[in-house]
Parts: structure tokens; C-alpha cells; sequence
């Protein structure tokens, strides 16, 4: 279980796993959540630091490495201490600089009488009262102690834990073997079952799917052939406008050099995330995301790098637009005869920091000078948010008049640049397509020399700049916690927590607790991917494995309690990512406030993708609904990686009515189709036929035994016969049957509204189909369809 225990001492170094596994019991310090998580980490240890702007100040704060750090938090208590006890002109000198006086080279960053100068001013009070015992202000009095994070938490059954794994990653259900396996050995048994996912093309489509989510490759505003220079693939990147047709005949053959250059481009942009793909597949360090000194090219794009001859034979089927080989480039050579620096003779690839797709969807200016491609990744590969460093300055017109490079001198502004201008010189020799090419002028001097954390790039290693740089950013332990928070995106559908900023919130206590739980399972999924290797199959395993993943309702309240009253799951039920609806053993109380502040991202609850969405229909029915795609993918929160580069989790009218269409059309197409095979092979009716009506005791029964396999395999809910949820489904077939036999003028056939076509105009002379029907499509409106 990954739990954390809010509030240790700050004198002590604790165990790790026993705080993890006490949960938040204790109260908090005054010192860690008070006066350093709501003034130390988040506004003084910018520039207090060994290495800061602060440096020669004498207050050095130490950056904390990781949630269990208490030497770092006991030695910024020390810190904090002294402070608050040096006087200056009869005032605290902690007050007297963080208000902007006696001289603070960072100016004011604590306005007066704002809630960070309350939580100032109650330590500085604390520290200097009449008998004042260091350790007992800096651990402080109780505050309001909670509970164990997962306490009254319902953890999901191995069973649909299960599902849930094999809909996310490989777009289908689990086989009867896999579910006998996992019902038998519990969650032990999942680990080979997630072996075989990890062997399945399904999980590779929805691995490339999520990093394209992250990266955004795919969203080229050009042709995808324009990713390779006119000056290094002249002759060879638009090859299919020369390429020998065969047989064609002269009337299609532009419509079939039209389909050539389609599916060229699309394979093109395929390429960083068939690197993806093969690291993963291969069980190889996934740390070659950034250092692969080879990329991945198929026959089509082989042909535009202009190497198709030299890797033919590599290829299993030379003619397949999407089968893809690791390949090499040789130096690239100009139309000018001038070929690039290199000691190797070839092309210095390193992983994705180096592909012509990255460079090129993040592009440069002259007045940005590579530095969005420096906050990219920044963010991409080390989890940092260069944008969030320091606050902007409110008056940058005064900040350039007084000096003369801002970015350089400007405490504001050298926060951020002295690690941003530093990273963006490394890709000083391409330009502003991300083609090779440095600047004419050469590059800029009022920017900080090319390098990497403090590190300068040697001279000597200039040809060879992005492969300096992926060596540094793998040894780096940012990047092994980056990597396991793009997983928890993919398996979460959302970002891992930030730290809570809104300091006067009631409940930031609670959202810390929660933040730092969240920290404390990152960093020790992190810390077992760096001992395996870098192998990124295992953070699937432990993030699955873990308590927020599996967690799945609140065993609180009664279990209707929560559940829309409408056949339309349009929104998540309760605050966050919880829900209250799992049966079994629910406690009556009301659920405390507080503590569902601390459980607001506990859990896996997000509204499928459109792609998600798409799968599972194929899953449960055997065939895809097939509408969302193009304007109605992106109606339904879909992205182009382009315009629109984040999901929309919050469901709209919009996409109310298009889940309508999509229970409606499904329900119609799948009922009567699945009715009219032999009860053998259905995939939904396979124990009841349409001459069984309820009236009998023995009718009832088989409606409800066929509602319970429908509430199985289309919700994955393993309701009881007698249960509510049955009974609503059971009132909801009677009622269908009611109105049908009291209102004049029905047709005994299915339905006038599944389309019109004759192959949905089946006899229904008890209208039981239509019945089923209505079930069928209430039970794709479900949250429990909709959302994961």
C-alpha cells in the first residue's frame, strides 16, 4: 500500500515504508506544512540556495530530494529558526527581507498581511515567546489529525481490476482463462497476464496513442515530408512523384500517387513513437528515448531519407508503408557539397532530442532562440515546468531599461534563463524548422553559454550536442520520475498532482497529504524502473499494482447514494476522482470534507477518449460504433495535436448527445443482429430468446439471469440477480413491454428508428426486442461504460 504519513517530526529521519504504511495519522508540523510548504519551497528556495542567486546571503536553504528527505527539512528548520530570532531595527530579519526591506536582493516576495506573512509572523512569534523551546515550535501543535489516506477506501476486485487493465491497454476483454486465473490467485496472478498484454499490438497503439498525447509529434502544420530539409533531401523526399507505378493505368495513376504520398506522411509521423514502441518491445533501457543513436524508418521513409537501397533487405515485406527497422543517417550533406561535422560519419542521432518531428513541432524564432525547444524538454524528459521557476516580472519595460541584458543580470529573469538559455544553445546548429543549419551570425552572446545544469558544452562535443545532452538528462534522477508520470498520465488519464499553492485554502493540509502520498509513490516506482534497467514495463506493473489505481469507491454512505438519476452519465458523481457506488459492507456517516479534499485524485475515473471509447464498443460488441472520428473526435474531447493539444475531461451538452447516438446506434445495431445467431454464438443474449416475457416466476428469472450477463460484459459490474441495480434495469424492460402493449398503432418489429434499413426491421411480435433494445443502450449511457 502507498501511503504517506503527513507531518514527521522534522528532527527525526524516518523509515520510508513504516510512514508509508502509518498513512496521514499524525498531525503535521508546524515547520514542513506550514511555514515551509507554504513559504520556504514555494517562494524562498528559488534563489536560497548553494547554488542560487542567494547564495552569499547566509540563509541557504537545502532542495529537499524527496518526500522522506527530514535532513533537508531539519536543516531549513535550523535555517528558518535563526532567522526569525535575528533582530533588525527591532524587527524579525525573516519578516524585514521577505517584505522587500533592508536592502532583500530579491525584493518584496511577501506582501504584508498576506497569508504567507500570517504564517511568517505566527513562526516568528512562536520562535521569539518567552521561553520558546526550538524543537517544540518547529514541530508545533496538533492541527487536526486525519486518518490513513485509504481508510473506508473500496479497493476494485482482482476481477475487475483486471478488465479495467485489459480495456485500457489492449482494447479488449479478458479471456475466460485470464479471468479463472485471476479469480483463483488474486492480483499475483495478474503479473503474466500483463506479460502477454505487453506481447499485444493493441498495447503498442495505445502506448504510441498516450506518449502522442505528451509529445505532440503527430501535429505537423505542413506536409510531413517538410520535415526533411530541401537542402540535405532535395532528390529524394518527395519521392513518390517519380516513383515506377507498375501497371497503374495512366487514368489512376495520380489518384494513386495522391494515396502514396497520404500514407508516406503518415508513416513519417509514426517515426518517434515506432522508437517508442521498439524500446518498450524489446525490453531495452528506456532511457534510449533520448540517446538511440539510430531511428526507426520503414520502406516509404526510407525512401525520403534517401537509404531505402541500403536497408531493402532488412525489411520482412519491402512493399509495407508501416513496418519499421532501426537505421542510421550518414552526416548530412548540403546542395552546397558541405557535409555536417562528425567524427563518426554519421548523423549524431540521439533518441527523440535529435528527430527532425521534434525539433520541427517545436519550432524557434529569432527572438525565442531555441528556448520553447529548452522548456519542452525541460518538461518532456525531466517533469519540469520552466514557465512555474519564478513569477513574471510586473513591469519588464523597467526591468530592460535598467539593465542591459535582463536575461543575464535581471534576478528575475536569470532564474528561469540560467537553465533555459543554456539548454537551448545545445541546439544552436539547427534552425528554426529544426533542419540542420546554424546561424548565419553565429550564436547569440547575450544569452548564457551552451550547457546543461551548470555544466558547460566542451567545444570538442559541439557536433555532437543533442547526444552530450541525452547523456546528461538520463543521469539525471528528474528523468526516471518524468517517465513514470507519463505512465500514471496514460493509465490515469490525467497529470500527477503539483504541490497546493492556494495557502489559505481550509483544506491545504489535506491536499498536501495527498500531493505528497502521490510523491512518495512516484518516487518508489521511479527508484524500481532505474534498478530495472530503465524497463518501462515495469511502472505499468507497480502503478497498476498501486492503491491509487486500484482504488474504487467510497465505503461511505449508502450506494445509490451517489448514482445520477438519469440513464446519462455526463459527469463524474462525486467531488473528484472517486466514486461512492461499489457494493458491499457502507458505512452510514457522511463522508468528512476534508478528507475527500485528500481524496479528490485518489482512484481512476476519467471519461474515455474517443479512441477508448471507440475500442470498447469493439471490445463488448464485437464491431466499433465507427462515428468518432474526424469533427465529431474532436467534439467528443479528441485533439489534432495541433489547434487543440489536450483532452477535454469535462463532459458538454455536445458530447451528452453524442454518447445518445452512439447507445442508440450501437443498441440498434448489436441487439436484433445478435438475437438472430445461435444462441452459441451471441456475444449478449446467449440464455434467453424473445418469446421469453415476464408474468411467470420462471420468466422473471430468466430476465433477470440475461440482465445480470448484460451488466457483466457491457459494464463489468457483478450485480446479484435481486439487486437494485438489476431491479432498475428489470423495471426498465416491463415498463418498455407496458407501454408498448397499451399504445395503439405499434408495428410488432424492432424499431422504426434503428435506421431505417430493413435488416434492423426484425419481427418483434411481444416486443421484447425493442425491450432489450432500451436496456441495452440505458447501459451505454452508464458512467460505468463511459468513464474508466
Amino acid at each position: 500500500m502507498f501511503l504517506f504519513r503527513c507531518g514527521s517530526a522534522w528532527s527525526q529521519q524516518p523509515d520510508l515504508e513504516a510512514d508509508l504504511a502509518k498513512g496521514c495519522l499524525s498531525a503535521p508540523d508546524a515547520f514542513e506544512s506550514d511555514v515551509w510548504a507554504k513559504v520556504g519551497e514555494a517562494i524562498c528556495l528559488r534563489c536560497h540556495t548553494a547554488t542560487g542567486d542567494a547564495k552569499e546571503s547566509g540563509f541557504i536553504l537545502v532542495k529537499p530530494q524527496s518526500v522522506a528527505d527530514a535532513a533537508a527539512i531539519s536543516a531549513n528548520g535550523e535555517a528558518f529558526w535563526e532567522q526569525a530570532l535575528r533582530d533588525e531595527n527591532g524587527q524579525s530579519l525573516l519578516i524585514a527581507k521577505a517584505t522587500g526591506g533592508l536592502e532583500h536582493g530579491g525584493g518584496q516576495v511577501v506582501v504584508p498581511d498576506s497569508a504567507a506573512w500570517q504564517v511568517l509572523r505566527r513562526f516568528v512569534d512562536r520562535s521569539r515567546a518567552s521561553g520558546a523551546n526550538r524543537e517544540a515550535v518547529l514541530a508545533g501543535e496538533a492541527k487536526g489529525a486525519m486518518g490513513p489516506l485509504f481508510q473506508d477506501v473500496v479497493m476494485v476486485s482482482p476481477t475487475r481490476l483486471l478488465r479495467r487493465v485489459t480495456l485500457s491497454l489492449a482494447g479488449r476483454l479478458p479471456t475466460p482463462q485470464e479471468h479463472d486465473a485471476v479469480a483463483a490467485g488474486g492480483i499475483g496472478a495478474l503479473d503474466p497476464i500483463l506479460d502477454a498484454v505487453f506481447d499485444e499490438p493493441a498495447f503498442y497503439e495505445r502506448l504510441k496513442e498516450g506518449f502522442n498525447d505528451i509529445l505532440l509529434t503527430v501535429g505537423i502544420e505542413d506536409n510531413a515530408e517538410t520535415i526533411l530539409s530541401y537542402d540535405h533531401f532535395e532528390k529524394t523526399r518527395l519521392w513518390y512523384q517519380k516513383h515506377d507505378l507498375g501497371d497503374v493505368p495512366e487514368e489512376k495513376q495520380e489518384r494513386t500517387r495522391w494515396e502514396l504520398a497520404r500514407v508516406y506522411r503518415e508513416a513519417l509521423l509514426r517515426e518517434p513513437y515506432e522508437l517508442i514502441a521498439h524500446i518498450v518491445r524489446n525490453d531495452l533501457p528506456f532511457t534510449e528515448v533520448v540517446t538511440a543513436d539510430y531511428i526507426m524508418v520503414s520502406p516509404y521513409t526510407a525512401r525520403g531519407y534517401g537509404i531505402f537501397e541500403g536497408v531493402r533487405d532488412q525489411f520482412k515485406d519491402p512493399e509495407d508503408p508501416f513496418e519499421y527497422i532501426p537505421a542510421k543517417l550518414k552526416a548530412l550533406t548540403g546542395r552546397n557539397g558541405k557535409t555536417q561535422e562528425s567524427t563518426t560519419g554519421f548523423y549524431p542521432h540521439s533518441g527523440l532530442l535529435s528527430t527532425f518531428h521534434y525539433l520541427r513541432r517545436y519550432p524557434s524564432t529569432e527572438t525565442n532562440r531555441n528556448r520553447l525547444r529548452a522548456r519542452m524538454i525541460y518538461q518532456h524528459w525531466l517533469g519540469v515546468d520552466v514557465m512555474a521557476l519564478a513569477p513574471r516580472s510586473s513591469d519588464a519595460s523597467a526591468v530592460a531599461e535598467k539593465f542591459a541584458k535582463p536575461t543575464m543580470e535581471a534576478a528575475d529573469c536569470v532564474i528561469c534563463h540560467k537553465s533555459v538559455d543554456p539548454l537551448a544553445g545545445m541546439f544552436q546548429d539547427y534552425d528554426f524548422e529544426g533542419h540542420v543549419g546554424p546561424r548565419k551570425d553565429g550564436w547569440y552572446t547575450d544569452m548564457f553559454g551552451a550547457g546543461f545544469d551548470g555544466e558547460p558544452l566542451p567545444a570538442d562535443q559541439r557536433w555532437r550536442a543533442p547526444q552530450w545532452l541525452g547523456e546528461r538528462i538520463v543521469r539525471d534522477p528528474r528523468f526516471a520520475m518524468a517517465m513514470v508520470e507519463h505512465v500514471y498520465y496514460i493509465l490515469f488519464g490525467r497529470k500527477v498532482l503539483s504541490p497546493p499553492i492556494a495557502i489559505d485554502d481550509p483544506y491545504f493540509y489535506q491536499r498536501r497529504c495527498a500531493y505528497r502520498a502521490q510523491r512518495a509513490l512516484i518516487e518508489s516506482v521511479a527508484a524500481t524502473f532505474r534498478e530495472s534497467n530503465h524497463n518501462l514495463k515495469v511502472v505499468f506493473k507497480a502503478l497498476i499494482r498501486s492503491d491509487f489505481y486500484r482504488a474504487d469507491g467510497l465505503a461511505i454512505g449508502s450506494p445509490d447514494a451517489a448514482r445520477p438519476e438519469t440513464p446519462d452519465a455526463t459527469r463524474s458523481e462525486t467531488p473528484g476522482a472517486m466514486r461512492s457506488e461499489t457494493p458491499g459492507a457502507m458505512r452510514s456517516e457522511t463522508p468528512d470534507a476534508a478528507w475527500l479534499a485528500a481524496l479528490d485524485d485518489v482512484g481512476v475515473v476519467r471519461l474515455l477518449s474517443p479512441e477508448q471509447l471507440e475500442r470498447k464498443v469493439g471490445a463488448v460488441f464485437g464491431k466499433r460504433w465507427g462515428r468518432l472520428n474526424e469533427s465529431l473526435e474532436i467534439l467528443y474531447g479528441g485533439i489534432d495535436s495541433i489547434a487543440v493539444t489536450e483532452r477535454n475531461p469535462e463532459p458538454s451538452g455536445a458530447m451528452g448527445a453524442v454518447q445518445r447516438m452512439m447507445a442508440n446506434d450501437v443498441a440498434c445495431e448489436h441487439v436484433a443482429r445478435d438475437f438472430r445467431l445461435p444462441a452459441e454464438q451471441r456475444l449478449l443474449f446467449s440464455s434467453i430468446e424473445l418469446d421469453v416475457v415476464p408474468g411467470q416466476a420462471e420468466s422473471e428469472s430468466k430476465v433477470r439471469q440475461a440482465i445480470v450477463a448484460l451488466h457483466q460484459r457491457i459494464l463489468g459490474r457483478e450485480d446479484a440477480a435481486d439487486s437494485d441495480e438489476v431491479d432498475r434495469s428489470y423495471g426498465l424492460f416491463c415498463g418498455i413491454l407496458e407501454e408498448a402493449g397499451r399504445t395503439k398503432g405499434i408495428e410488432p418489429k424492432e424499431s422504426y428508428f434503428c435506421g431505417g434499413r430493413e435488416e434492423f426491421r426484425s419481427p418483434d411480435p411481444h416486443f421484447t426486442l425493442r425491450a432489450w433494445r432500451a436496456v441495452v443502450s440505458y447501459l451505454l449511457r452508464r458512467q460505468e461504460f463511459l468513464y474508466e
